[in-house]
């Protein structure tokens, strides 16, 4: 079975307001949400920017025993999960419950009421051996990655299948590609899916100055992460989630569904390099990318924007640069290219969500968001990367693509949704 899979419904959680419409607004007029951590002191790292959501559990309508037994990454998923099936005008009593399924992204879970936990239970790292007593009553649920998928299933109704996808920096492409193929190959009809992470903890900002990724612009955060620019020194950690509703095209036809987008394609590679490093020629990211446009049958010509990775790291940008080349070779200079990076960080396992989520409203509004802070393009780069402004455009086709840690390279291909087969 090959089905059609449709996008039905969005939510999302970014730096800034939480919310689609918001977050549209704020990736569409360049408006960088980065900024001083507030979540602890910072005085200490390196990097001292981030990019943090003003969200209020409350006013987003979690209940006091949610607030205390979900991580801040769980309330992301849960809330742009809500926001998604509500925006997907779905019946929860038109689709049995098993047809419906779950599949969660995250890189790293939990972080930061474990860190807060265990600064508590070590008595802030005086005590070797701790006493358990300390503990909070819903300690297992931030240390099991599963209890995100388990908070979206019950915010669901989903009795279908359900999984989390952790593969580091791509987690939130991978787990869309996963709830692709379930739909695809007629194992749901309807999936919740998506990513989320809150990493905005010390020992994270601890884990990236130590490898040195992260910006160390301190004095001028707004413009501390530049994608593809001449000065960029490195991302800016972030947080937010993202959720999307897929569904069998034709069953969202059949209900008069608004449908954001078809997903034609979803691949990945490894590289089987290095933890952290990349090849400068990109070809692990380069086949995925063939592949992707293969399996979506879909010319490099055809593509009529290319939502980037782009960290801001001096790697991942000749790295991906270099993929884009060798993949669409002589179209590469002729197809838009940008970042939302720049605007809402990077949110490791929660941004490749946020960018399919971003990749969707493209389509959906006909508007390239463009890539802040681009003020002087990397000459050794070369391609258009819609630097500044947005860029009205018809858009057809776009591809997502993702990297992460671990040597996981990802690709998606999204349209705008059109009657009959292709």
């Amino acid at each position: 079975m090959n089905r059609r899979v449709a996008i039905t419904g969005l939510g999302v959680v970014a730096p800034g307001e939480p919310g689609v419409k918001p977050f549209w607004a704020r990736i569409t007029e360049g408006r960088p949400a980065t900024r001083t951590p507030t979540f602890f002191d910072p005085a200490p790292f390196r990097s001292r920017v981030a990019a943090e959501c003003d969200f209020d559990p409350v006013r987003e309508g979690l209940s006091p025993q949610e607030i205390r037994r979900m991580d801040r990454s769980a309330q992301f998923a849960v809330v742009s999960a809500r926001e998604a099936i509500a925006d997907s005008g779905l019946d929860p009593g038109a689709v049995p419950p098993e047809r419906t399924g779950v599949s969660i992204g995250t890189a790293v879970g939990g972080t930061m009421n474990l860190d807060e936990e265990y600064r508590v239970l070590s008595d802030n790292g005086r005590k070797w051996v701790v006493d358990p007593e300390y503990a909070v009553p819903h300690m297992y649920d931030y240390a099991v990655p599963s209890s995100l998928a388990a908070e979206v299933a019950w915010a669901a109704g989903a009795e279908g299948p359900a999984t989390v996808i952790s593969t580091g920096c791509t987690s939130g492409i991978d787990s869309v590609a996963h709830a692709f193929d379930l739909v695809a190959e007629g194992s749901a009809d309807i999936m919740v899916t998506g990513a989320a992470d809150a990493p905005l903890s010390p020992i994270t900002f601890a884990c990236f100055d130590a490898i040195k990724a992260t910006s160390n612009s301190n004095d001028d955060p707004e413009h501390a992460l530049r994608p593809f620019d001449r000065n960029r020194n490195g991302f800016v950690l972030g947080e937010g989630g993202a959720v999307l509703i897929l569904e069998e095209f034709d069953r969202a036809v059949r209900r008069g569904a608004h449908i954001y987008a078809e997903i034609l394609s979803a691949t990945s590679r490894a590289n089987a390099y290095h933890m952290t490093g990349l090849r400068p020629d990109g070809r692990e990211l380069a086949d995925a990318i063939r592949a992707a446009l293969a399996q979506a049958r879909v010319a490099p010509g055809d593509v009529g924007y290319i939502n980037a990775h782009g960290t801001s790291t001096k790697q991942n940008d000749r790295h991906e640069t270099a993929a884009i080349k060798a993949a669409f070779g002589e179209a590469a200079y002729g197809v838009p290219v940008s970042s939302i990076k720049a605007v809402v960080g990077h949110s490791l396992g929660g941004i490749g969500s946020i960018e399919v989520a971003a990749s969707a409203l493209a389509i959906e509004h006909g508007v390239i968001p463009p890539t802040a802070n681009l003020t002087e393009p990397d000459p050794d780069l070369g391609l258009d990367y819609v630097p500044l402004t947005a860029r009205e455009s018809g858009l057809d086709t776009v591809l997502t693509i993702g990297s992460g840690f671990g040597g996981f390279q990802s690709a998606m291909v999204l349209a705008k949704p059109r009657k009959g087969e292709r």
